[in-house]
């Protein structure tokens, strides 16, 4: 899937999520404040987060379909990952704003009111409704190979997840007669909204940092044996840039042979890794004459010893 192609169905995804979240939300706030349940009103502005997380993944495709550019040759792709980050981090705020909320009314708040029966019914209409933007936001980053589609689609799940637990919390709350479970309810909320925060941050943070596990190394390797006239692949560097593998490696050859001949080797190996590894955005394969690469160049992998450096 092209930049283009994945920028479009980056956007039809953030469309989606912005009208399906924008009606929870209302509905949930406007219910919260009703019912007098802060849990519900938590769940409504997480809701409301989720509107602001689309409309910057909107904007995010927008860019990372723009082509590459003097400032910029590597194209625009790390948009998407800095907006993970920039998610992760809106989440935290959120969920750790709704724990000191509800814990400065359960210590020096007046008696917590009861919720009202409306925010029972509003609160399952939104866990039915999470399901199926969380479902759709899934299906789109499988399609689009997104990571922050995906972190969507994590981070809604975990809606769901919230919403399950106001509705615990509410039916407590109205059957032992304590409007204080509310509270403890919202708390347990925030709570689990921190936990996907941090969760989303990591994988984030490992894109940003150019890391990938030494898994993915081996089908390079292979696809190098594949190629009669390579050998010994060494100082290879796999990163990833907007879902897509960004890859160097270095091979060596037969120091007779001429510039020509060497360069149809590269190629052969550059179209080898393009078979066996998913998702290639851009390959150098840089040549050396055989015996001639150092042991210990300080960066990248070689294959000998299974992740040493070099």
């Amino acid at each position: 899937m092209s930049i283009e192609q994945r920028a479009s169905v980056i956007q039809a995804a953030s469309i989606t999520a912005i009208a399906g979240n924008f009606a929870l939300s209302a509905l949930k706030i406007g219910t919260g404040l009703y019912a007098r349940s802060l849990a519900v009103l938590g769940d409504g502005i997480d809701s409301g987060v989720d509107v602001l997380i689309a409309i910057m993944s909107l904007v995010v495709a927008r860019v990372i379909s723009r082509p590459a550019d003097a400032g910029h040759p590597w194209g625009h792709g790390r948009a998407e990952t800095i907006a993970t980050s920039l998610l992760s981090l809106t989440l935290f705020f959120a969920g750790g704003q709704l724990i000191l909320s509800s814990a400065r009314n359960l210590l020096f708040g007046k008696a917590a009111e009861i919720p009202g029966a409306p925010a029972l019914i509003v609160t399952a209409v939104s866990i039915a409704g999470k399901l199926l933007l969380a479902w759709s936001q899934y299906l789109f980053g499988k399609k689009a190979d997104s990571a922050m589609l995906r972190a969507n689609a994590k981070n809604m799940t975990g809606d769901v997840v919230i919403s399950v637990t106001v509705l615990l919390g509410l039916f407590l709350s109205r059957q032992l007669g304590r409007g204080a479970i509310d509270s403890a309810a919202a708390i347990l909320v925030g709570l689990w909204v921190i936990r996907q925060a941090v969760g989303i941050f990591l994988e984030a943070n490992t894109e940003l940092m150019d890391g990938s596990s030494v898994e993915s190394y081996k089908a390079v390797f292979e696809a190098v044996h594949s190629v009669e006239k390579a050998g010994n692949p060494h100082r290879t560097r796999m990163r990833r840039i907007a879902g897509l593998w960004d890859i160097d490696i270095d091979v060596e050859v037969n120091p007779d042979i001429t510039v020509r001949e060497a360069h149809q080797i590269a190629t052969e190996v550059e179209l080898a890794i393009k078979s066996r590894v998913e998702g290639v955005y851009d390959i150098m394969v840089h040549v050396e004459p055989v015996g001639d690469s150092g042991k210990h160049e300080g960066f990248g992998l070689r294959e000998e010893g299974s992740g040493e450096s070099g």
